[in-house]
């Protein structure tokens, strides 16, 4: 199920300047063969609690279904705190029950575009939102699932990392899974300035249980290796219409920086600790 959801919330026009040209940037693919050199950061840790109930999937982040979720930390550069810190805000939340794992996530926005609309379609050509799961963090059979603007999903399944030879397959559906996009501005429309678009997940463990080698849903106490991705293009505006600076690499933002440009190494992914939680959280 996939669903768009706008909310023409754009911003004065008081600073129409292109934004994404004042960044630097980094390599343009996620999966090229490169080792860690170390971000001196440690793997994010995070405490994922129950929900209270099904959560309605629209790409709302409601306050009230997710008043138990912590926020992540913002993202940071995929290299760690030897890039500067991203120009446009990113955070996620988790929550689980007994049918999904779900997932939220804020980004800041001021020019909400996208181009691609076909499913299994390489999303990240787009500004994207990634999640990576591995269940029991042995860098072999863990899932990857991007959307962009447009609610378009990319998923698809590794045998093993890039760079132990693979491969990834595109044919694999992450079957039963719910997607919704929420837009706080205009799609596609540059001549004013949006506030940010979010998304949330219901990522069954019906699903996830095919390749976990662990309990899924897990136990109390379990704990899971995931991460998180934005990718972010510079763009300029030609003819009223967005288009991606040529020969420009994209930027990486992640929740648990990776040290490399390279989001395909598991072990410096986060981990998520799956708990019952006894408070809500603001």
């Amino acid at each position: 199920m996939r669903v768009i959801h706008i909310t023409a919330r754009p911003l004065p026009l008081i600073t129409c300047f292109i934004m994404s040209l004042g960044c630097a940037s980094t390599s343009p693919t996620e999966d090229h063969n490169m080792h860690p050199t170390g971000s001196g950061s440690l793997p994010k840790r995070y405490q994922c609690y129950r929900a209270d109930g099904p959560l309605v999937i629209d790409g709302i982040i409601d306050p009230k279904e997710w008043a138990h979720a912590p926020w992540t930390d913002l993202f940071v550069d995929i290299e760690g705190n030897v890039k500067p810190q991203p120009r446009f805000n990113t955070r996620a939340k988790m929550l689980w029950d007994d049918e999904y794992l779900y997932v939220s996530a804020w980004m800041e926005e001021p020019h909400i575009w996208g181009a691609l609309t076909q499913h299994d379609q390489i999303v990240y050509h787009d500004n994207d939102f990634e999640i990576f799961i591995d269940p029991d963090g042995d860098r072999a059979e863990y899932y990857e699932v991007e959307i962009n603007a447009l609610g378009t999903i990319f998923d698809l399944f590794l045998e093993r990392t890039y760079i132990d030879g693979g491969p990834a397959i595109h044919e694999w559906e992450f079957e039963g899974m719910k997607s919704a996009v929420h837009i706080e501005g205009t799609l596609n429309d540059p001549s004013d300035i949006d506030r940010g678009w979010s998304v949330e997940f219901a990522l069954p463990w019906s699903t996830l249980a095919e390749y976990a080698h662990r309990a899924s849903p897990p136990n109390v106490g379990d704990v899971w290796r995931i991460n998180f991705s934005r990718v972010e293009w510079k763009h300029q505006i030609v003819h009223g219409k967005y288009e991606k600076v040529p020969d420009t690499p994209e930027n990486n933002w992640v929740w648990s920086p990776q040290g490399v440009i390279n989001m395909h190494l598991p072990e410096h992914w986060g981990y998520v600790i799956f708990n019952l939680g006894d408070g809500r959280i603001e």
